[in-house]
């Protein structure tokens, strides 16, 4: 049975942060705050500009909080920092759980694990602070350019760079170095980009992104008419169900829950291969989740609506669970 609105209690949508991804966060939360109080809701934008704990539950509990809608992005948000708070004063909240979080905003350790279980990844390496960066052997590595220089555990494509000549490399690293002490490199794969979104364990349409830059930077993700989208994408029915299927397997496996965003490159062939995973992607005009939800007839302010209803069914089974 759905939740009714006015059982959803005080909404306190969680936005700002210490992140490179602020200012995203921010219109993110202030689009969840705008659409949640045009469906009924009482809501309250909850900013904050601290990782302290008790700062953080000071705050939540002044306002009288029962649902935290998290449009935290990166550091701290995506990486189970505020889950994890949270969770120890029991505060229930949208997306992915702590452990979820920390695994999926690691680039590094995801690749390992799913390139382990046979999900089709990009080649890549590593490279930390303590290396001594060998560019020569890490080009070799990845069999030539280009190559897709990113720091481990960022959103938004900060600090990425698409490195095409080999003496090109090492700044990149620097570049990355600057968002974390770990630094992945990929094989570029040429072809056309892919993004599936997942809600309430369902797979959405495809969508195919076609910036007008060299990738999908941070310029692409977030400035109007900058990049051009197709929805539904237009791949076969084989290949939309396939692909699909990898990112279901992929949102299970790495125990992702009520929604996230889950990039793929096309090669030349048709094969997909697994970029990475969004668990609190962006919520913004331009954003590719609310985008592939609305091919499913589902406008913005249901899409919220039902995000605080799953986390608002996770309260109530505690509740009940607590008093049995």
């Amino acid at each position: 049975m759905d939740v009714r609105t006015e059982e959803l209690g005080h909404i306190g949508v969680v936005m700002g942060g210490c992140s490179s991804e602020k200012e995203i966060s921010l219109k993110s939360g202030n689009a969840i705050y705008q659409a949640l109080k045009e469906q009924g809701c009482r809501v309250s934008s909850v900013v904050i500009e601290t990782t302290r704990e008790e700062e953080i539950i000071a705050t939540l509990k002044s306002l009288g909080i029962d649902i935290a809608f998290l449009a935290l992005h990166g550091s701290f948000g995506e990486d189970g920092g505020i889950q994890e708070i949270l969770e120890r004063r029991q505060i229930v909240y949208t997306g992915s759980d702590a452990k979820a979080s920390r695994l999926a905003m690691n680039k590094v350790l995801t690749q390992k694990m799913l390139a382990e279980k046979g999900i089709p990844v990009p080649k890549y390496c590593v490279v930390t602070k303590e290396d001594v960066f060998d560019s020569e052997k890490a080009w070799d590595v990845l069999e030539g350019g280009p190559v897709v220089v990113k720091p481990a555990a960022e959103g938004s494509s900060i600090g990425v760079s698409i490195v095409q000549q080999k003496d090109q490399l090492a700044a990149a690293v620097d570049l990355a170095f600057q968002y974390g002490t770990e630094v992945l490199l990929e094989k570029f794969i040429s072809g056309r980009e892919m993004t599936v979104g997942i809600l309430d364990e369902q797979a959405l349409p495809l969508v195919e992104i076609r910036p007008g830059n060299s990738f999908f930077d941070f310029t692409a993700k977030y400035q109007k008419g900058m990049t051009e989208y197709i929805v539904p994408a237009e791949v076969s029915k084989e290949q939309s169900e396939r692909i699909q299927g990898i990112a279901l397997e992929v949102y299970k496996f790495l125990g992702c829950r009520d929604f996230a965003r889950l990039d793929f490159m096309l090669d030349a062939q048709g094969n997909p291969y697994f970029l990475e995973v969004n668990t609190i992607p962006g919520f913004t005009s331009t954003s590719l989740l609310p985008m592939a939800v609305n091919e499913k007839g589902i406008g913005f302010g249901e899409l919220c609506l039902m995000i605080a209803r799953l986390a608002a069914k996770r309260k109530q089974a505690g509740a009940a669970k607590g008093t049995s």
